[in-house]
């Protein structure tokens, strides 16, 4: 019996046409591309952290199929859809480390329960890496964001249509309209 060597940062650099992969228990997982709704979602986010990191002169916005190289003893990499972060420039290489805010916004296959546990293991995931906030953003569900602290990570803060959605600790002072995550038609 031969076992296959687990995968490295290194294997991530050269995931085939680019596709968004994350490293986890040992093996590139590839990550299905991003439909319409949710893609617009988390650009919208990332458009607003962009614009607070340029007014406050902190940090950096970081939009989708970015890596974020972790050590944890499950997991390598993160890829959110949108994220904060406040470490150095990676210039052409990974970001080191995990961002301080994290979303991610549900697609398609993104439901059920296999789907709700990958979900939660993942949140404990950042949080382990060192993320404070991590947004859930279902654009299906009345609870569009729920916002989960490391503070508290079992107890959401949920925002809704109609309502300012924060990312706290996180990014105090920073705040988004839950209503601008949709398109309008």
């Amino acid at each position: 019996m031969t076992s296959k060597a687990a995968a490295t940062i290194d294997d991530l650099y050269r995931v085939a046409e680019n596709a968004k992969a994350e490293i986890v228990d040992g093996e590139v997982v590839l990550m299905a591309p991003t439909g319409g709704d949710p893609g617009y979602a988390g650009d919208e986010i990332f458009v607003s952290l962009r614009e607070h990191s340029r007014s406050t002169k902190t940090g950096r916005a970081v939009g989708d199929n970015k890596a974020f190289h972790v050590k944890l003893p499950n997991r390598e990499s993160f890829s959110p859809d949108a994220a904060f972060y406040t470490g150095p420039n990676p210039g052409m290489k990974f970001y080191e480390g995990a961002p301080i805010f994290a979303v991610e916004v549900r697609s398609e296959n993104d439901y059920g329960p296999k789907a709700e546990q990958r979900i939660r293991l993942k949140r404990a995931d950042y949080f382990a890496a060192g993320t404070l906030v991590v947004w859930d953003v279902d654009l299906h569900s009345p609870d569009v964001v729920k916002s989960y602290s490391s503070d508290d990570p079992d107890k959401p803060k949920i925002f809704r249509r109609g309502e300012l959605a924060r990312a706290e600790p996180a990014l105090p002072g920073w705040e988004i309209p839950v209503d601008s995550l949709f398109e309008e038609d």
